[in-house]
Parts: structure tokens; sequence; C-alpha cells
């Protein structure tokens, strides 16, 4: 289901260990939505019928990390630089 990609950019993702990175065909994504689908069909399915449904957990989709990956935050200087009411306010100590 690769095969869309080109060498470069599975190089590039490889060699950074980060293939969630790498862009995903139409296909792969088409593919990710259906197999939701069908888990949460089924989840639905057995809360009908009286049942606990296992806890859903979406698959990982192109282009999103893993929720293992460490969410840098903005520093005070790129919130600075984003809003203009902010760049007249003295820097705290």
């Amino acid at each position: 289901m690769r095969n869309s990609v080109p060498d470069d950019v599975m190089q590039k993702a490889h060699g950074e260990y980060r293939p969630d990175k790498a862009p995903h065909s139409f296909q792969e994504t088409l593919l990710i939505e259906i197999k939701d689908e069908l888990r949460l069909n089924r989840s639905v399915a057995i809360a009908a019928a009286g049942g606990t449904p296992p806890e859903f957990t979406p698959t990982p989709r192109p282009g999103i990390p893993p929720t293992s990956a460490v969410r840098t935050g903005m520093t005070d200087e790129d919130r600075r630089a984003l809003d203009p009411r902010m760049r007249d306010q003295p820097k705290e100590a």
C-alpha cells in the first residue's frame, strides 16, 4: 500500500524513525476510515445486545504523531511574535 510514496520520502521518514510523517495515499486514508467505522459498528452492536463493548481507540492517522510523542509548547517569544498585543509587554523574569 505504500507504493505511492516516493523513495526519498520513505528514506527520510525511515531515517527520522517517524513513518507517521510520511504522506499516505487516498486509499490508505480511506482504508483507515473504513476500519474505524467497522470497529465502531461492532461496538454499537455489542452494546445493543446488552454487552460491554471494548474501548474504542482510533487507528493512527497520517501526519499525526503517536500519543507518546512529546508535545512542545510555544515559548513566550513565539507567542509574542504571533500576537501583536504582546509585543509591547515587558518580558517576565
